[in-house]
C-alpha cells in the first residue's frame, strides 16, 4: 500500500523560508513522477513542482527562482524547498505520486496517482 506523508508546514512571515518533506513508503516503479500541489479553499489544486524519474524537473511559473525540489532515494524522502514565501504561497500543501507519467505532465493533478493528506502553509505579511 502506498503511503505519502507530509510534515514541515508552519506559519512564517513573508519574505521566510520553510522546506515541507514527504516520506513515501510502498512506492516502487520506475518510471514516475512525484511533486507537490497546493490549493486554496474554493481554488483548484495547482501544481507546484515535480521531479521524475529521468530527474527532470518542472515548477509553476509563480514559484520559479523561489522553490526548489529534491528528493533522498535513501530516507525515500521528497523535499520541497521554499524561499522568499509570501501571502500568496498560503495553501495547503500536497505530495503526490503518479505511477506513469514524467515531465510537465506531472504538474497536473490528473496525472498523479497517490495523494498525501496535506500539510498546511501559513504566510504573514
Amino acid at each position: 500500500q502506498v503511503q505519502l506523508v507530509e510534515s514541515g508546514g508552519g506559519s512564517v512571515q513573508a519574505g521566510g523560508s520553510l522546506r515541507l518533506s514527504c516520506t513515501t513508503s510502498g512506492y516502487h516503479h520506475s518510471t514516475y513522477c512525484m511533486g507537490w500541489f497546493r490549493q486554496v479553499t474554493g481554488k483548484e489544486r495547482e501544481g507546484v513542482a515535480t521531479l521524475d524519474s529521468d530527474g527532470r524537473t518542472e515548477y509553476a511559473n509563480s514559484v520559479k527562482g523561489r522553490f526548489s525540489i529534491s528528493q533522498d532515494n535513501v530516507k525515500n524522502t521528497l523535499y520541497l524547498q521554499m524561499n522568499s514565501l509570501n501571502p500568496e504561497d498560503s495553501a495547503m500543501y500536497y505530495c503526490a505520486a503518479s505511477a506513469g507519467y514524467k515531465g510537465a505532465w506531472c504538474l497536473r493533478s490528473y496525472a498523479m496517482d497517490y495523494w498525501g493528506k496535506g500539510t498546511l502553509v501559513t504566510i504573514s505579511s
